[in-house]
């Protein structure tokens, strides 16, 4: 979890905001508490997706069929508001982390009996998810949470009815919606997508859990590549126990038709699931309790004691009154696997609650009360893609920053060293007519020319220059990268290669003619707000790419005018090559003084765009 920004919201509806948990394609989750002091997330929608009806009719309708799974290996919608300027939807909070996290950071594959209670767990989420009339669409290991009592499903973000694919035309025939490595291939084809779907889904993510690797293999071949493999290659399931690696082949079978049932697999599972113990290894269990502690700290932070209470309480989609405290000792279901239980059933999913805790005041003086109204806030996330992708570089982006007093003495900068450009040009075209005036032949030292003065006043002109490039290009590096990791704030994992590069592009030899240009252009096109789609599968199209190209073939002209000009006039033999030298310099002081204008207005331009989507978030 991250601490709450200065663009993000510190109320939603009456939950009062305790931090970040992540951002994706649909929107923004934030970690929350009640009024009654149930932690809860909150996903709130993004702005561009907020202004359509066909997606705000097709939310109402995910979050109404949410509100019938309900189940024991899920988590339950809340309240919702799907009227709001921008909609939300809060669901009870899972105090565990992804199997992603698991998997790729905290411990490894998982042994074979932790991935039959994987397994296990995941069929009874999906068997709760169908019956409700939903297909999940996107089962994935980011999306399945992994606490003590096992594992639980999230994220109906793209989960859509079954009667609105095939009836009410908001699905767009030939769009593929999921996450690369874990789509089905119907998916991949832009067929219509039935429970059948989330069965290859299933498949994928216990191959992911039993050996720590994607079944097709990773997009780094290729995005197109790992499509075809999953819609034609058989999956690499070597290394997993046979009556294991069976149960996964068969559920990866590219027909829909041959794949099995979620209640036969339910019986292959619970032959094989272990009836006692804990299901997980022990360091995860640690990592459990890790996890549990940062969210008790959670609890109270900082902010809280300085927030102001909304004047009034915004509407929502009620779920319904209430629930009354549960008595001490009671015993009520939860997902918890008791020795010789079997999923699915009523008996063995029992645990004593402890008493119920009152809930902390909302305000840190005054009458006790709930809130009146959240202050108004729109998301800022630039429109999805439908396939979605993982932050770059595994980094979770931050909060946008404002880079206007950066741009501002940046463009100073830059506007001096246009100055010293135009002086050097004027220089320059004084030195290429006085040896124009000589013969091309002669050797250069014994010219009739004022060779001492001349070479003085261009070297001193070229140390002045170099005076102002030095910080110009450090304060250039450094809006470089802010702005880059702006973008990523306003479109997490959409920008191309790793944050780190932002800067590595600009210094890295043969790297710097081509790796910039596609970084900026990530940026530009997820800054403005006006940007448009191009291809199903690419990223939104800035009006302000235009600037951005023909600054961009400038400098490269520039840089390759400068590479092969690298010997000054004065170290010629003969003036003829004198002459040369001193054209060449002319024409790059000529190619410099429109190169540093449009820079100038490169820096300016995408730092006001921002600036727009930052306020926007206000």
């Amino acid at each position: 979890m991250e601490p709450l920004g200065d663009g993000d919201p510190r109320w939603i509806g009456a939950y009062r905001l305790l931090g970040r948990l992540g951002a994706g394609g649909m929107g923004r989750v934030y970690l929350a508490r009640s009024e009654r002091g149930r932690t809860v997330a909150v996903k709130v929608v993004q702005e561009e997706l907020a202004r359509q009806s066909s997606f705000r009719e097709r939310f109402a309708k995910e979050v109404n069929a949410a509100r019938r799974v309900g189940g024991q290996w899920t988590a339950p919608v809340l309240d919702a508001d799907t009227e709001a300027a921008t909609p939300w939807v809060a669901t009870g909070y899972i105090a565990g982390p992804s199997l992603q996290e698991v998997v790729d950071e905290d411990y490894g594959p998982l042994p074979e009996q932790s991935v039959y209670v994987l397994a296990a767990g995941l069929i009874e989420a999906l068997r709760a998810i169908h019956g409700a009339g939903l297909v999940h669409r996107d089962l994935k290991p980011s999306n399945v949470l992994v606490t003590i009592d096992g594992p639980k499903v999230i994220d109906f973000g793209i989960a859509r009815a079954l009667d609105s694919v095939t009836g009410s035309g908001l699905t767009q025939t030939g769009v593929v919606i999921g996450s690369p490595g874990f789509m089905s291939p119907e998916q991949v084809r832009g067929e219509r997508v039935t429970p059948a779907g989330d069965v290859f889904c299933l498949g994928a993510v216990l191959a992911y859990a039993a050996t720590g690797r994607m079944p097709f293999g990773t997009a780094d071949s290729g995005f197109h590549a790992l499509l075809f493999r999953i819609a034609e290659e058989e999956p690499d399931l070597t290394g997993i126990p046979k009556p294991l690696r069976e149960l996964m082949a068969d559920c990866l079978v590219k027909d829909p038709a041959g794949r099995p049932a979620l209640d036969a697999l339910a019986g292959r599972v619970v032959a094989r699931t272990p009836s006692g113990g804990t299901w997980l290894p022990g360091e995860v269990l640690a990592q459990l309790g890790r996890h549990a502690v940062r969210l008790l700290d959670s609890e109270d932070p900082d902010a809280a004691a300085s927030a102001l209470a909304p004047p009034g309480r915004a509407s929502s989609v009620s779920s319904g009154p209430p629930a009354p405290p549960v008595a001490p000792g009671r015993q009520v279901p939860h997902m918890g696997l008791t020795p010789g239980a079997v999923p699915g059933t009523a008996q063995g999913y029992a645990t004593p609650v402890p008493p119920a805790v009152p809930p902390r005041p909302m305000y840190p003086s005054g009458p006790a009360g709930p809130p009146q109204a959240p202050r108004q806030w729109h998301s800022t996330p630039p429109p999805p893609v439908t396939a979605s992708y993982p932050a770059s570089g595994g980094v979770r982006p931050g909060a946008a920053r404002s880079a206007r007093t950066l741009s501002l003495v940046l463009s100073a900068g830059l506007s001096a060293l246009l100055l010293c450009t135009l002086v050097q040009f004027v220089l320059d075209i004084q030195v290429y007519g006085e040896l124009d005036d000589l013969h091309e032949g002669s050797h250069l030292a014994y010219a009739a020319l004022d060779y001492g003065s001349l070479r003085s006043t261009t070297e001193a002109m070229a140390g002045l220059s170099a005076l102002f490039q030095l910080p110009v290009v450090v304060l250039w590096l450094v809006w470089f990268w802010r702005i880059r990791a702006n973008a990523e704030a306003f479109a997490p994992g959409q920008i191309r290669y790793h944050q780190g590069w932002a800067i590595g592009s600009w210094l890295v030899p043969v790297v710097w003619f081509f790796m910039p240009k596609q970084i900026i252009n990530d940026i530009c096109d997820h800054s403005d707000l006006t940007s448009s789609r191009t291809t199903w599968y690419g990223p939104c199209r800035s009006s302000n790419r235009g600037l951005l190209n023909g600054w961009w073939t400038m400098w490269l002209i520039s840089m390759i005018i400068g590479f092969v000009n690298y010997e000054p006039w004065y170290d010629a033999g003969t003036v003829g090559q004198a002459q040369g030298s001193a054209a060449l310099m002319v024409l790059a002081d000529f190619l410099a003084v429109p190169t540093t204008v449009l820079a100038i207005l490169v820096v300016l331009r995408l730092t006001s765009l921002q600036e727009d989507r930052v306020k926007a978030a206000r």
